[in-house]
């Protein structure tokens, strides 16, 4: 017997809680795969009239109502109750990336591209020496596999389509996973088999280095104490705008100590993290990340 979008609805809504108590923030997903519950603000900016600019900074959820897409992902059971109350047609829920305490990476390998993702991973990984270890693996109703990892609690990873390699989609924050359990108009994800219990396994090293964004050849004053050797990554960090500071310092801290030049290349590293506005503290705490990431001691 077909299942009714009613079960659909108390299938996902049990799921949802289930995936909750794994720590896991959730929100109700349409059979679209989109968010089920629509913006509070979408007849606000119809009715603004074109010549009022748009709210600055727009709204993320800080009004109180429903409606914020993965900024509304909850893990309390009573506020996911209410979202799924509030959204009866939904069939799915999402599962945000980035956030505490699993800092989920999401890699969606596609089957739509008519690529083969999953040699496309596997080549990647030859090429740059990782393995995937085993973690959660949740099959898609196109036949593609969505894996989950876990990322560094100060690494923000962004997301992406196909940069990583064609067919390869990356789930960072901001983003998010359709859950197991869900309803679509495409058919049901399902965790694959032995992988459901399993916590999201730690990115490799490697992996995680791909998945930040490159350098780019901004050219900014490198400080006096730092030679030939390193000064691209000194450049890098300087480069940095406000969200992206941690980020691309951790990733010149891990490109440092690979090169053998990191405890080097600490001190001009914090120096131009704190030009861009990030705390000593701050600083410090990355690149020490860094250094466990690389197998070093901090």
């Amino acid at each position: 017997m077909a299942t009714t979008d009613r079960q659909a609805t108390t299938l996902a809504l049990a799921h949802a809680l289930s995936a909750a108590e794994r720590g896991l923030a959730v929100i109700p997903l349409s059979r679209t795969k989109l968010p089920a519950l629509r913006s509070p603000h979408r007849d606000e900016t119809k009715t603004s009239g074109s010549s009022e600019a748009a709210p600055d900074p727009p709204c993320h959820g800080e009004c109180g109502r429903f409606g914020h897409g993965v900024y509304d992902a909850a893990t309390d059971p009573a506020r996911i109750r209410e979202m799924f109350a509030a959204a009866p047609w939904a069939t799915g829920y999402g599962i945000a990336c980035g956030l505490p305490p699993h800092h989920l990476i999401g890699v969606d390998l596609d089957t739509k591209s008519g690529t083969d993702s999953s040699a496309a991973l596997r080549e990647l990984a030859l090429r740059h020496l990782f393995t995937i270890p085993a973690t959660v693996v949740v099959l898609t109703p196109s036949g593609g596999r969505h894996l989950w990892l876990s990322g560094p609690p100060d690494v923000v990873v962004p997301n992406s389509a196909g940069r990583l390699a064609p067919g390869i989609d990356i789930r960072g924050a901001g983003g998010y996973l359709v859950g197991p359990g869900s309803r679509t108009d495409h058919g049901v994800y399902a965790t694959a088999p032995g992988t459901g219990r399993l916590a999201p396994a730690a990115c490799p090293p490697a992996l995680l280095r791909l998945l930040l964004p490159p350098p780019r050849t901004t050219h900014h004053p490198t400080p006096a104490s730092v030679g030939d050797h390193g000064q691209g990554l000194v450049q890098f960090v300087l480069a940095a705008h406000e969200g992206q500071r941690n980020t691309r310092l951790f990733w010149a801290a891990c490109r440092a100590y690979e090169d053998g030049i990191g405890p080097a290349l600490v001190d001009p590293l914090v120096e131009a993290a704190l030009n861009t506005g990030l705390s000593e503290r701050e600083a410090r705490a990355t690149i020490a990340s860094a250094a466990r990431m690389t197998g070093h001691r901090p």
